[in-house]
C-alpha cells in the first residue's frame, strides 16, 4: 500500500456525522501527509491544523494499521508520537481497522 491508497481507503472509512468527529494528521516524514477530517468526512494529505498530530514512520504505521505491531508498544518505545489531543489518537482504533 502507497499513500494514494491509504488516502482513498482513509476517505471511504470517514464519513460526516460518524463516530469519529475530530481532526487529525499523520505524519509520515518525506512520505508525506494523511489529514483526516472527521467532522466534515474527508481524508486528503493536505497540512491543515488538526486535534492531534501522529508522527510516525511509514513502515511502523503499516505494520500497526495490519495489526502486526500494537500501537500502545510502539508509542511506548518512542516509533510513534503524539502532539496536541491524547483522546483523538485513542479514538482512532476503530477506524484504523477499516484502513487494513
Amino acid at each position: 500500500m502507497d499513500l494514494a491508497e491509504l488516502t482513498a481507503k482513509a476517505n471511504e472509512a470517514v464519513t460526516a456525522g460518524g463516530d469519529f468527529t475530530k481532526k487529525v494528521k499523520f505524519d509520515f516524514g518525506d512520505i508525506g501527509k494523511l489529514f483526516i477530517d472527521g467532522a466534515n468526512g474527508t481524508a486528503d494529505n493536505s497540512d491543515g491544523d488538526a486535534d492531534a498530530t501522529i508522527s510516525v514512520n511509514w513502515d511502523d504505521f503499516l505494520k500497526i494499521s495490519q495489526g502486526a505491531m500494537d500501537p500502545t508498544m510502539a508509542f511506548m518505545q518512542g516509533k510513534l508520537k503524539v502532539a496536541g489531543d491524547m483522546s483523538v489518537a485513542m479514538q482512532l482504533q476503530s477506524l484504523m481497522k477499516k484502513f487494513a
